[in-house]
């Protein structure tokens, strides 16, 4: 991976973009990341965090835009490209955190909202500007952010394409937390460490279940509910789980 950097430390996978100086979303920077989504499905990886300095990432690379209108692909691809990093970082049986500096625009804001967790730094910077441009969210902007900050909030913020800071995206749910600039990833990774020793495949199958379930009619989400139930009721966790809490001592989860 070239514009990727990946580590493992405490059963929590650090995933750094690294494409100077705002971390712009190319289609190789995407596929990086697709391929460092892939390596934290490992079951001793027990939660992620992905993160990018000074800036998480300011939006797609627009240069590649103009490239597109001069090439036979219509579109230029990217977009599906990064819908499907996000789908992928989505789907992760394990909780995600995003840890965001700075800018985190377009699709940057995208790749966001496909972690858990939103944690940003107040100087953070956030938006769907695509509007701007002539075009609208192509990886989950227009689905995945009235899901988190409600309809009307996100039709307003898709159709201005304005920027909103860490205060105000706490306020309306888009942010979960908010640290001064130097205290973000370090809380960050604390925080996943937290979830890394808690019963990771139960927390991955009620990530699925409400992913996966929400819209849909109530007997087919309850129909999602009840497999990713069963899927975790006879796990090693859970045996540990049930015993523990009947012998009065603390679980010790293993994430099997």
């Amino acid at each position: 991976m070239e514009l990727v950097e990946y580590s493992v430390e405490n059963a929590v996978a650090l995933i750094r973009l690294n494409r100077p100086p705002v971390n712009a979303l190319s289609a190789q920077l995407s596929h990086d990341l697709l391929e460092a989504f892939t390596m934290a499905a490992d079951p001793a990886v027990r939660a992620v965090v992905v993160t990018g300095q000074p800036h998480f990432a300011a939006g797609a690379d627009i240069k590649g835009f103009q490239k597109a209108y001069d090439g036979a692909n219509k579109g230029g691809g990217l977009a599906g490209v990064l819908a499907g990093t996000v789908r992928a970082l989505e789907k992760l049986a394990k909780p995600t955190f995003a840890a965001v500096h700075g800018y985190a625009l377009g699709g940057g804001l995208e790749l966001a909202m496909g972690a858990d967790f939103r944690y940003m730094s107040d100087d953070a910077s956030v938006g769907q500007p695509e509007i701007k441009l002539g075009i609208i969210p192509g990886a989950g902007g227009t689905q995945r952010l009235p899901r988190i900050v409600g309809f009307q909030k996100a039709k307003e913020l898709n159709y201005s394409g304005r920027h909103i800071g860490a205060v105000e995206a706490l306020a309306i749910g888009l942010a979960d937390k908010v640290f001064p600039v130097d205290h973000l990833l370090p809380a960050t990774i604390a925080e996943a460490e937290q979830y890394a020793e808690g019963p990771t495949v139960a927390l991955g199958a009620a990530r699925m279940a409400m992913n996966e379930g929400w819209g849909k009619p109530i007997d087919e989400a309850m129909a999602v509910e009840a497999q990713a139930f069963d899927d975790c009721f006879w796990t090693d966790d859970a045996k540990e789980g049930v015993a523990a809490f009947i012998e009065k001592r603390k679980a010790e989860f293993r994430g099997r």
